[in-house]
C-alpha cells in the first residue's frame, strides 16, 4: 500500500460519528426510498418482492456498502485517487472510481429534475391548490407540469441552488450541519405520517401487502429489479460512500456504522411503503400504478382525507428533504475529486459544476415537451 495513506493529518473529518451516520443515511435515503421503492413494490406484487429486496440488501448491499466505506476510510482520498493509494499509481482500479464519478455527475442532472417536481407539488400543497378540484383535475397537474418547461426549469434551478449552497459549506459546516437538521425532521415527518395513516382502513391491508409474501406474484424481472434497487438505495457504485468514508477517522468502526445506516435506510423505505399503500388501499385503488403513484394518485387521495392539507404538505416536504440529502452526496463526489486533484477553490468549483449539472439536466426536462419527439 502506498504511504500516502498516512499523509492525511490535515484532512477534514466528520465532526462526530452521529454527524456521519446522519449524512450517510441522508445519502442513502432519497427518492429511491420514498418514490421508487413503493411503486416498484406495487408493480411487482408486494411481499415477495420486499423479501427478495431485503435479502439483496443483507447479502449484497451491506457487504459492498462496507467495502466502499473501507476504501474511502483507509485511503482518505476521493473516489478516484483512493484506488491509487490502496494499490499503486495509475492502477487499473481507478476506472471504477471514474465510473462512479461519471455516474454521480449524470444521475444528479436528472435527479434534480425529478426533485424539482417534488418541490412543485410541495408548493401546490402549501397553497392548497388541490382543494376543491376533481380527481381528473388533480391528475392533470402532472401533465401540466410536464408540458411547461419554464416551470420545470425554475424548480430544477432552485433544487440545484439549494444543493450547491449546502455543498459549498464543506463537510462539517455544510453537509454535516444540514444532515443534523434535515434527517431528524425527515424522521419526525415520517413518524407523524405513519401515526396518521394507522387510523385509515387500508393500514392493515398495506401491512399484509408488504409483509405477506406471495411467490406467485414475483417474476424474474422483479428479482432483477430488487437486486438493482438494493444498490441504488444505498448509494452504491456512485463514489458517494467512498467519498463520505474518506472523511471518517481511521479508528471508526465500519461494520457497526454501516449496519446502522443500512437499517435506517431500509426502515424508511418500508415505512414509506406502509404510508403510501395505506392511503391507496383506503380508497380501494390498485397498488401497481407505477411512477405516477406519488404525483397523481396520492395528491388525489390526500384531497379526500380528513386533514389532507397537512398530510400532503408533510409528505411532499418529507420527499423534498430526502431528495436534498441524496443530491448533496452526489455533488460532493464530483467536488471532492476536483478540489483534491486540481487544487481548486471549493466554492468556485461547486458553483462551476453545479452550473454544468444544471445545464446537463435541461434536456431531461425538455424531453417531456419541446424535445418529446427527439430520439437517438
Amino acid at each position: 500500500m502506498s504511504n500516502s495513506a498516512s499523509n492525511t493529518s490535515n484532512r477534514v473529518h466528520w465532526g462526530s460519528r452521529m454527524g456521519f451516520v446522519l449524512a450517510a443515511a441522508g445519502s442513502a435515503v432519497g427518492l429511491g426510498n420514498i418514490w421508487k421503492f413503493p411503486y416498484i413494490t406495487g408493480v411487482n406484487g408486494g411481499g415477495a418482492f420486499v423479501l427478495v429486496y431485503l435479502a439483496c440488501i443483507a447479502a449484497v448491499g451491506i457487504p459492498i456498502f462496507i467495502a466502499e466505506l473501507y476504501i474511502g476510510q483507509r485511503a482518505q482520498k476521493n473516489a478516484v485517487e483512493a484506488f491509487e493509494v490502496l494499490h499503486k499509481k495509475g492502477t487499473f482500479w481507478r476506472l471504477p472510481g471514474f465510473l462512479g464519478l461519471a455516474s454521480a455527475f449524470i444521475i444528479l442532472s436528472f435527479y434534480s429534475v425529478v426533485a424539482g417536481w417534488v418541490l412543485d407539488f410541495e408548493f401546490k400543497s402549501l397553497l392548497n391548490q388541490f382543494a376543491g378540484k376533481t380527481d381528473e383535475e388533480i391528475k392533470g397537474f402532472m401533465g401540466a407540469l410536464f408540458a411547461n418547461p419554464s416551470r420545470q426549469l425554475v424548480w430544477h434551478f432552485l433544487f440545484m441552488l439549494g444543493t450547491v449552497g449546502i455543498v459549498i459549506g464543506g463537510i462539517q459546516k455544510g453537509i454535516e450541519r444540514w444532515a443534523r437538521i434535515l434527517m431528524p425532521v425527515l424522521f419526525g415527518l415520517l413518524i407523524l405520517l405513519i401515526i396518521r395513516v394507522s387510523m385509515e382502513p387500508g393500514f392493515t391491508k398495506a401491512l399484509a401487502f408488504l409483509f405477506s409474501p406471495d411467490a406467485s406474484k414475483l417474476t424474474a424481472h422483479g428479482i432483477l429489479e430488487a437486486v438493482g434497487h438494493s444498490f441504488f438505495t444505498l448509494s452504491l457504485g456512485m463514489g458517494a460512500m467512498i467519498t463520505y468514508g474518506s472523511y471518517l477517522r481511521q479508528k471508526e468502526s465500519l461494520i457497526q456504522t454501516a449496519l446502522i445506516i443500512a437499517f435506517m435506510d431500509t426502515l424508511i423505505a418500508l415505512v414509506s411503503g406502509v404510508v403510501i399503500f395505506s392511503v391507496v388501499f383506503s380508497f380501494n385503488l390498485d397498488a401497481g400504478q407505477g411512477p405516477v403513484l406519488m404525483f397523481q394518485t396520492l395528491p388525489m387521495l390526500f384531497n379526500k382525507m380528513s386533514g389532507g392539507y397537512l398530510i400532503s404538505n408533510a409528505f411532499f416536504l418529507l420527499v423534498a428533504f430526502a431528495a436534498f440529502t441524496s443530491a448533496v452526496s452526489l455533488l460532493e463526489v464530483v467536488i471532492t475529486y476536483w478540489v483534491e486533484t486540481h487544487g481548486k477553490d471549493r466554492t468556485k468549483t461547486t458553483l462551476l459544476f453545479g452550473t454544468i449539472i444544471f445545464l446537463l439536466g435541461i434536456p431531461s426536462l425538455l424531453s417531456f415537451n419541446e424535445m418529446a419527439n427527439v430520439t437517438l
